[in-house]
C-alpha cells in the first residue's frame, strides 16, 4: 500500500486492511482528530458489547469516515455540501440534491478497498 498523489501534488495515504486494527492505527496517523470518537465509539458498541454483531456496521461506519478525512479537498467538499444543505439552502429541492451530492460520496467511498 502506497499513498497517491492528486493532480495538485496532495499526497493521499491508501486505505488500510479492512480491520478495526489495522483502520485504527491509519486513522491514528493520518487523522487523528478522528481517534477520539473512533475509541469511544468502539468502546460503547463492540469492546464493552458481549455480541459482536455491531461490528460491520461499525467498521461501515468509520471506513467512511477514514476514507473522506483522509482527502482534505473532498473532506471539505463533503462538509461543504452538507453545510449549505443545512445553514443556506432556502429551496427545500436544492437542500436535498445537495445532500444527496454528499449520500453519494458516502456511499461510493464505502466501496473502496484496502490500498485504494
Amino acid at each position: 500500500m502506497t499513498a497517491h498523489a492528486t493532480e495538485d501534488g496532495q499526497v493521499i495515504p491508501p486505505m488500510p486492511e479492512r480491520t478495526p486494527q489495522a483502520l485504527r492505527a491509519a486513522i491514528a496517523e493520518h487523522t487523528p482528530e478522528l481517534l477520539p470518537d473512533f475509541d469511544e465509539h468502539w468502546k460503547w458498541a463492540i469492546a464493552d458489547a458481549y455480541d459482536p454483531g455491531p461490528a460491520p456496521a461499525f467498521m461501515a461506519r468509520w471506513w467512511g469516515a477514514y476514507a473522506i478525512a483522509r482527502d482534505p479537498k473532498l473532506d471539505a467538499h463533503v462538509r461543504d455540501l452538507e453545510h449549505r444543505a443545512a445553514y443556506e439552502s432556502t429551496d427545500i429541492a436544492e437542500a436535498k440534491a445537495l445532500l444527496e451530492e454528499a449520500a453519494k460520496i458516502h456511499y461510493r467511498v464505502r466501496e473502496l478497498e484496502p490500498g485504494e
